[in-house]
């Protein structure tokens, strides 16, 4: 009882010891002890406590010249961590693979570096209607351009404007590899504005002759978009496929943002 009483009680400093570093983490810079207990609905003096025990943990280190605090060498290293067990491929696998054999047709996850889409997974379904593989250029660590991957459009679709500015630094020129898509940010940033609008992106013959692709974002806990799931079928062969593939890409991306604990954004005007 008394451990229960004791675990129950120190239930309230950990939520805000984590409330903390979380806002820490999404913070440009430091920010003073005053702010971090406004901002966040916390006493001064419990902020205070609390910045102290993270501060001898070292996860968080106090700038005594700015009068302010910010993320520390063991909250980078619990980062590094997390990239090094590659969560998000773990938990989108079974998600991607389950697709994959529900559409019959080869499903990607990728995620943007720059302007570029990253592929992190490919699940191919065990028999193919057709043979889409043949045709696919995309495989695991493949770059292609992101604003002519229905993957990257449904990332681009909700990065905010200064990130797309940085992708894309010579706006009137963008690249093409069949000839097909948009030439000028102007013309990417109105087709995305409609993707987001409805909420999945697409691309058709962009990347390859006789293609198609659907694609749909997951997201983080501060709703930002982590990944994508996509999948690629040949237009010709399946041309009734585009809503049941939409669907279950839609309920995929969602049991993906649940499983790493995201939440969707809330709707941004056009």
């Amino acid at each position: 009882m008394q451990e229960q009483e004791r675990g129950s009680s120190a239930s309230p400093a950990v939520g805000r010891a984590l409330d903390i570093l979380g806002h820490l983490a999404t913070r440009p810079g430091p920010v003073r002890a005053a702010t971090l207990a406004r901002e966040l609905g916390i006493p001064s003096s419990s902020a205070y406590h609390i910045l102290a025990i993270l501060i001898d943990r070292g996860f968080v280190v106090h700038l005594p010249e700015e009068r302010a605090y910010g993320l520390g060498a063991a909250a980078l290293e619990l980062g590094a961590a997390h990239r090094r067990h590659e969560p998000l491929e773990r938990l989108a696998r079974p998600v991607a693979g389950a697709l994959a054999r529900r559409l019959g047709h080869p499903v990607h996850l990728g995620v943007l570096h720059g302007a570029e889409t990253v592929y992190l997974l490919k699940e191919q379904p065990p028999a193919r209607r057709h043979d889409t593989g043949r045709a696919l250029v995309t495989g695991v660590g493949v770059r292609l351009p992101a604003h002519l991957t229905a993957t990257g459009r449904a990332l681009l679709a909700h990065c905010a404007e200064a990130q797309l500015r940085a992708a894309f630094p010579r706006p009137g020129a963008l690249v093409t590899r069949t000839g097909k898509g948009p030439r000028s940010l102007t013309e990417l940033r109105a087709e995305l504005d409609r993707e987001r609008t409805r909420g999945w992106s697409e691309e058709t013959e962009l990347v390859a002759p006789d293609l198609r692709s659907i694609g749909v974002a997951a997201f983080d806990h501060l709703g930002h978009p982590v990944a994508a799931l996509s999948a690629t079928w040949c237009r010709h062969h399946q041309p009734h496929d585009a809503e049941r593939i939409r669907d279950a890409l839609l309920s995929g991306a969602a049991r993906l943002t649940a499983a790493v604990s995201g939440r969707a954004p809330h709707p941004r005007a056009s």
